[in-house]
Order: C-alpha cells, then sequence, then structure tokens
C-alpha cells in the first residue's frame, strides 16, 4: 500500500474555483433566427443547439466512489490498510488509477463510521482499535440483535426462516475461501436479512454499522481469524436457522449468546 503525504486540500472540503460571472449579451438578428430555426426543429422532435446534456459525469463520479469505497472497506477488513498508519488521498487515488477527489470523499465516508481519523495536511489515519473495544462491540450488538432474535423465533413462521437457509449457506462457501473480506461481507447480508423480519429499517441499519466495526482487525493483533474460525463461526448461522424452524427457544438463545460472544 503506496503511502504519501497530503496537501492542504486534505482537510476534506474539496477546493472549486469560482465561476466567471458574464453578463448576457443583446441578441442581434443571426441569433434570432438561429432560435427560430431551433423552435422549429424542437417542434419536429429534432436535435437543436439549445438542447443541454444530461449532467452523466455526476452519476459516473458517484459510482467511481462507491467502487472505491468498497475498494477501501476490503482493504481495512483484510489490514492492508493496517491500524495507526496514515495513507493521503493522492497516494491512494495513484494506488486505484483515480483522481485524489474520489478516494477524498470515500475517506470522508469512512471517517463517519469510525474507520479513520483526518489527521490535517496529511491524510487519514486508520483507527487503532483493541480487544477491549471489541468486546464493548459485541456486548453492544448483543443487546440489540439478542432480543430481537428470540421475539422474531416466537413470531416468524417456519416457512419465512426456511427462505434465509441460501443467504446462510452462501456464508459457509465463503467461510470456506479462507478471504476475510467475502466472509465479512457474506455474514452481514446473513445478519441483515434476519433483522429485516423485525421490520424496523432503523435497526438493520445501526445493527450493520456495529457489525461493520467488529470486522476491523485488532492493532497489534499477531494473528487474525483463520479459515477454520470462518468455517465454525459460518456453520452457527445454519444451526441457527435449524433452531428458528424447530421453534426451539431454548436452542435458539443458547446459540445466539454463543454468536455473539465469539463475533469475528
Amino acid at each position: 500500500m503506496k503511502q504519501g503525504t497530503q496537501g492542504s486540500a486534505e482537510t476534506g472540503v474539496p477546493e472549486f474555483p469560482a465561476p466567471a460571472v458574464r453578463m448576457p449579451s443583446q441578441p442581434g438578428a443571426a441569433d434570432v433566427d438561429r432560435e427560430r430555426a431551433d423552435s422549429a426543429g424542437a417542434v419536429r422532435g429534432e436535435h437543436t443547439h439549445s438542447e443541454q446534456p444530461i449532467p452523466r459525469p455526476v452519476v459516473q463520479r458517484a459510482s467511481v466512489r462507491g467502487q472505491i469505497l468498497d475498494a477501501l472497506r476490503t482493504a481495512l477488513v483484510t489490514a492492508e490498510l493496517r491500524p495507526g498508519e496514515v495513507y493521503s488521498a493522492p497516494a491512494l487515488g495513484e494506488r486505484f488509477g483515480v483522481s485524489a477527489t474520489p478516494v477524498r470523499e470515500a475517506m470522508q465516508q469512512l471517517a463517519l463510521e469510525g474507520a479513520v481519523e483526518v489527521v490535517p495536511n496529511r491524510g487519514f489515519r486508520v483507527v487503532q482499535r483493541d480487544a477491549r473495544e471489541l468486546a464493548e462491540l459485541a456486548e453492544v450488538r448483543g443487546l440489540i440483535e439478542v432480543p430481537v432474535i428470540l421475539r422474531l423465533a416466537r413470531t416468524v413462521p417456519a416457512e419465512r426462516w426456511a427462505e434465509l437457509r441460501p443467504s446462510a449457506e452462501t456464508t459457509v462457501r465463503a467461510a470456506s475461501s479462507g478471504c476475510r473480506a467475502t466472509y465479512a461481507e457474506a455474514d452481514r447480508a446473513f445478519h441483515r436479512a434476519v433483522l429485516s423480519l423485525a421490520g424496523n429499517e432503523q435497526l438493520v441499519r445501526i445493527a450493520d454499522d456495529l457489525h461493520r466495526r467488529t470486522q476491523w482487525p485488532l492493532v497489534g493483533a499477531a494473528t487474525s481469524p483463520g479459515r477454520s474460525d470462518l468455517v465454525a463461526d459460518a456453520a452457527e448461522h445454519a444451526a441457527l436457522l435449524d433452531a428458528l424452524i424447530a421453534r426451539d427457544l431454548d436452542a435458539v438463545r443458547a446459540l445466539v449468546r454463543v454468536h455473539f460472544a465469539g463475533t469475528r
């Protein structure tokens, strides 16, 4: 991962030159004739010179920003962006083959999520997390998700739980690949699918944000969860679905508490 220094523009607010102000001129005879011709063409459905193009670059820029954001999130999960290190938008932009602007915008989103912090005139520092913070996040997730899942276990019919089987199987395949980033996305998708049955979008959004934070690596960790750890975590998803389908509330209660206690 390349690193570099960032100029004063690294404050996070892109600077744009002030637009030039031009006074409108009085139309001449040629201008009047051209305007009439354009109007006639518009009536016939033809292209005219007065038509304004659709601002497509705005959509393209948003797409680039989203792709960079996804790439940076993957780099965070895999520790390619190392905790405590400072990265500049120009250096990362060079790595991804884009300008610094979409990188800076993506980094600002990560700052809002708590993944990085702004370092004036330098760039963005990856936040360092320790075991205590991870335990606190796991506790908060448990306080939010466990009661919801237990309530859903009493009300959601078995066929609805069965519909989540493909999502659980996706986590197993992702875990088997050994790729932490691939499993992280599949894991969050499964939990979102479960919580969505509560019909509370705010709940799903908050829980997913907390879940994402638990997936960032710890500073100074000797090792990250290996393939066997991921496979064991994914197996708990399938076991949970089995218990939910069977309406075995005791098993559901035990599984969700163990699952959150061992948050990957």
